[in-house]
């Protein structure tokens, strides 16, 4: 598969899709720049060479033209983060598309409206793809958060510029953090596992028994262990109808040798919220109108040293409720152990939207090897798919 560094893009005008699907305010303010900046790597690149660059990109999951999310809003904002000038077209494909991108010059950058005015992106409309291709000479993918949808412009589009077709930076760097926990692990390989719902997280789970030597289950989904091992999970989260899976998953990991690791006490609180009444009990022994909503402190401390040992951890999903800060505790005490195998040499991958946005609220941001950006994408990549935007570029 082809990066950027194998495509000459002097003089030539590149269509980049990129996943500007960024948080607006009440006045269409961008409030998190995050996945612009992810993409400036690539667009950096492009117009070093003497290439231009036409952005396409989603916003939201509009019901046909939706003025509240017209890229339009973020153009100023794109400018600024990339420090270049950015001009905005209000169509996505046509003859005035095509007129607007024929006339770019080199070092220039123009952004189409919102890709998913056109029911036809979503679809994977081959009519519409190709009409997509038609704005420039050479295709680049750097949206790995959308790598997972085959749309028109992630996956079809691709077929209309043969060899003339690459990763992006920011993809490039996805796959290969993925692959450097997936496949090429230096051992002892940890993946920490949370989440409300073993159901959720079958197929990840069922893929890293195969892969790590050590799996830290958090989050809701222990209670379903809980009660599966005859424990009591009081009014904790819990899925009965998965107990004999979650006895099956840990005889699996049994036989392939790899330990599954559940907390031994959580904090519970007697109401849902951050002002409940705390207490501290055996994950085996929560009582009624009580509900566990996070990792005790002897877990904290059994879960510090066994991460300190590992030399590649995977970090998917919260170990409790991390938005009330009473019930945080679990989570940054997780980040902090992290972070600190990481300063000592280990390779960290953060993935997964409740997860990501923990590292970021703790200010964990900095510490960690890779942060995913996206959220739907790394999950199946984790179950072992294959990604119909990257199959695509092979």
């Amino acid at each position: 598969m082809r990066t950027l560094n194998q495509l000459n893009f002097n003089n030539q005008r590149a269509v980049v899709r990129v996943d500007f699907n960024v948080p607006l305010n009440d006045k269409f303010e961008v409030t998190d720049t995050t996945r612009i900046q992810a993409a400036k790597a690539t667009i950096d690149h492009i117009l070093d060479q003497g290439g231009s660059c036409v952005l396409l990109s989603h916003l939201g999951r509009p019901k046909g033209k939706d003025p509240k999310l017209s890229l339009s809003h973020i153009v100023d904002t794109v400018a600024e983060v990339l420090g270049s000038p950015v001009k905005f077209c209000s169509t996505t494909v046509g003859e005035a598309a095509e007129s607007e991108a024929s006339k770019l010059a080199p070092g220039t950058i123009l952004l189409m409206e919102n890709l998913r005015f056109h029911d036809e992106e979503t679809s994977g409309d081959v009519v519409f793809s190709e009409q997509l291709s038609r704005l420039g000479t050479l295709y680049v993918n750097d949206a790995f958060g959308t790598a997972h949808r085959a749309h028109a412009s992630t996956t079809i589009i691709a077929r209309f510029f043969e060899e003339n077709k690459c990763f992006g930076s920011l993809l490039e760097k996805e796959v290969l953090a993925i692959d450097k926990v997936m496949e090429k692990g230096e051992k002892p390989i940890l993946a920490i596992l949370g989440g409300a719902k073993v159901s959720s997280k079958i197929t990840i789970i069922e893929s890293l028994l195969d892969k790590v030597d050590h799996l830290i289950i958090g989050g809701g989904m222990v209670y379903t262990f809980t009660k599966a091992l005859g424990g009591n999970v009081g009014n904790s989260i819990c899925e009965p109808d998965y107990c004999d899976y979650a006895i099956e998953l840990l005889e699996k990991a049994k036989d392939k040798g790899v330990q599954i690791h559940l907390p031994v006490d959580v904090l519970a609180g007697d109401d849902f919220s951050n002002d409940a009444n705390q207490q501290v009990y055996d994950v085996m022994e929560i009582p009624e109108g009580w509900e566990a909503m996070d990792a005790g402190p002897k877990s904290q401390a059994i879960f510090h040293e066994l991460i300190l040992k590992c030399k590649t951890i995977l970090w998917n999903g919260p170990m409790g409720v991390f938005e009330f800060s009473n019930f945080a505790k679990g989570t940054i005490a997780a980040g902090d152990s992290i972070a600190e195998a990481t300063k000592a040499g280990a390779f960290s991958l953060v993935g997964g939207g409740d997860s990501v946005a923990a590292v970021k609220q703790f200010g964990f941001e900095h510490k960690m090897s890779y942060i995913s950006t996206g959220g739907g994408a790394m999950l199946e990549s984790l179950e072992g798919k294959t990604l119909p935007g990257i199959a695509a570029l092979k």
